[in-house]
């Protein structure tokens, strides 16, 4: 026998001793937001709730000190002794793994949190948390240090309401911070507010001296969703349509609604959670959508302009659309439940759609005519887009590179080794190639007013002159035919002036990239090179600030004669010379550079529509709601 490995080298993790020693396996990460993730386990409790029809009101309020409270007018965790542990119900859900009461479908039908260790996740990841119940009169409570209860459950006095209360410390010694994102947990709460209509769900911070408070309250479910989407749009018909109906168990809500623009909204969720990566439920309302909508073309005037049937994408053009489904037993594929996978639950939503939509369609003629309008422009112009790239892949095949001449390549070839740098303009592109490592670092240089893809079909983007370039160069293609897999270099870079126009290029960039390659943000491929503003000289020494405060600083720490210091406030990135270039915008070692995230799709789709979209006043508003928050703008 090995003496270097014998059974005392085998460790028995007790309780949630497991929970800490492997954070990431709970809760995905021990970084912001795995952080908010223990805010969302509690909140999907009370969720759960509300969905059984037991609790109508919800408060999340951070307090002061990073701790966190929710509190909800549900049932309340009970409290009694269990019959074969000998503890308390409430110290169960609180403390041991998979001990919960969504196992069984007589207490919840449906829930979120199916594993059963969402709190107790929550309590083993805290400094320490207390819950406290009220229920038939009664309050009891139970305090936890680290997940170990301080003493039994017991009963601490008499209420009028009831519910359930958890307050909690996150532990500073897990995570990388313990500061919550008010806007990001907001926007999470609103999702869940729509998910759930008639819910009303509050999130107060009081660690601000005049605390801040969201309401979130929607009696329209998820057709409040889809007109929230589309606020800022000009839609084709005034109401969504709502579909709605429950067959073997199974739930199904959707609301949709077409805009005159050129994307596709569509957000899916089971039981709340939202299914980013789609599943058997999405596929059965696209398929519903596709078929339906093919019928009645078959039937209108508007087939006569089209040679071949509508495809999902013509279909989808213009659409925002929430699909909400129940389902009892859901079965997720991956740890992150991005992705249904129950195979009957196609075949419910196709059905359900199908009916309720094509029972709408009949009876509000001028909706079916708009929509199959947009949908034969949308397929006309997905034919030109595909003779578009047909004719690009010839001129490509003769081209024996391939890639656009602006592009100066790097030798290596391995993507995940490889950066691509866009750069707007001649100068700062000669000084990009010049200073830029040949190995790893390949430099797009572009010139002129880029196009805003917010307002462009995408024949127009493909055939685009400033874009063919960047899509050629990529590697991946774009818009549907996109393949993050076949990308050229994971790290791609926008390196703009920091100035207004350098913003507007990134916008646009971004715009992009958000639209066409919306893989590339999802996966973390995106960057924005950070330039100095200011060289601060002083003798043979130079000294480099990217903000007023840390160029006061060098100067106060400094103590240098004023009269030698030399301050050069950079303009543009055409300013620096190939060694500046590089020492402080593109040397890994000392740059900086902002990875781009896409934390909330939601939010993200509202503002590229806001900012970028045909609409006027809703910019307008934007702009005059945050002109206070820019703290650098050049003019």
């Amino acid at each position: 026998m090995n003496s270097d490995y014998s059974a005392q080298n085998i460790q028995v993790l007790k309780g949630l001793e497991a929970v800490r020693k492997r954070p990431g396996m709970y809760i995905g990460t021990t970084g912001i937001d795995g952080l908010h993730h223990l805010v969302f386990e509690v909140v999907d409790n009370s969720v759960d709730e509300a969905m059984q029809g037991h609790c109508d009101t919800i408060l999340v309020v951070l307090e002061g000190n990073d701790v966190v409270r929710v509190e909800d007018n549900g049932r309340g965790i009970p409290v009694d002794i269990h019959p074969t542990e000998g503890v308390s119900a409430l110290e169960l859900v609180m403390t041991r793994l998979h001990a919960g009461g969504k196992f069984d479908k007589k207490s919840y039908k449906v829930s979120g949190g199916l594993h059963g260790v969402g709190v107790s996740v929550v309590n083993a990841l805290s400094e320490w948390c207390e819950a406290c119940i009220h229920m038939d009169g009664r309050v009891y409570t139970q305090k936890y240090r680290i997940g170990v209860p301080e003493s039994p459950t017991k009963e601490t006095g008499e209420t009028s309401r009831r519910g359930t209360v958890i307050r909690f410390k996150a532990d500073t010694s897990i995570f990388e911070t313990t500061t919550y994102n008010f806007d990001a947990l907001s926007n999470r709460l609103r999702e869940l507010a729509f998910l759930n209509k008639g819910l009303k769900i509050t999130i107060r911070d009081e660690r601000l001296s005049t605390p801040k408070v969201h309401e979130f309250k929607f009696d329209g479910g998820v057709k409040s969703f889809v007109e929230y989407l589309n606020e800022n749009k000009t839609v084709l018909y005034k109401d969504p349509i709502f579909i709605e109906g429950t067959r073997d168990g199974v739930d199904v809500e959707s609301a949709i609604q077409y805009n005159d623009g050129f994307n596709e909204i569509m957000f899916s969720f089971v039981n709340d959670i939202n299914t980013r990566e789609g599943g058997t439920h999405l596929v059965g309302f696209k398929s519903a959508l596709t078929r339906t909508l093919n019928e009645f073309l078959k039937k209108s005037k508007q087939a006569k302009k089209l040679d071949e049937s509508l495809s999902g994408d013509d279909v989808r053009e213009g659409l925002t659309a929430v699909l909400s489904v129940k389902v009892p037993n859901p079965q997720f594929e991956g740890q992150t439940k991005g992705k249904l996978g129950n195979s009957e639950v196609k075949g419910i939503v196709e059905s359900l759609v199908n009916e309720h939509l094509e029972l709408f369609l009949d009876q509000h003629p001028e909706v079916i005519n708009n929509i199959l309008e947009k949908s034969v422009l949308a397929a006309r112009a997905r034919i030109a887009a595909r003779q578009a790239r047909d004719a690009t892949r010839r001129k490509n095949m003769m081209d024996s590179a391939g890639l656009p001449g602006k592009l100066a390549d790097c030798s290596e070839k391995d993507p995940a080794l490889c950066e691509l740098f866009i750069v707007e303009g001649d100068s700062a592109g000669g000084s990009a190639k010049m200073g830029r490592n040949r190995r790893y670092q390949a430099i797009l240089s572009l010139f002129g007013k880029m196009l805003n893809v917010e307002k462009t079909r995408i024949e127009k983007v493909v055939t685009n002159e400033k874009l063919q370039p960047i899509i050629a160069s990529i590697g991946g293609g774009a818009g549907n035919d996109f393949n993050v897999s076949k990308i050229r270099y994971h790290k791609i870079i926008i390196m703009a002036d920091a100035d207004v126009d350098g913003s507007h290029i990134r916008t646009l960039l971004l715009t992009f990239f958000y639209r066409y390659m919306t893989e590339l943000i999802e996966r973390g491929h995106v960057y924005l090179a950070m330039p100095p503003l200011y060289k601060v000289s002083y003798e043979k020494k130079s000294f480099y600030a990217y903000d007023d405060a840390e160029k006061d600083r060098i100067l106060a720490e400094s103590g240098k004669d004023p009269e030698k210091v030399s301050v050069q406030r950079y303009k543009g990135l055409g300013e620096m010379n190939a060694d500046e270039l590089c020492d402080t915008t593109m040397d890994p070692a000392q740059r900086n550079i902002i990875q781009v995230h896409l934390d909330d799709a939601v939010e993200a789709e509202r503002i590229f529509s806001t900012l970028m979209g045909e609409l006027v006043a809703p910019r307008r508003a934007f702009i005059e709601a945050n002109a206070l928050a820019v703290t650098n703008l050049d003019v």
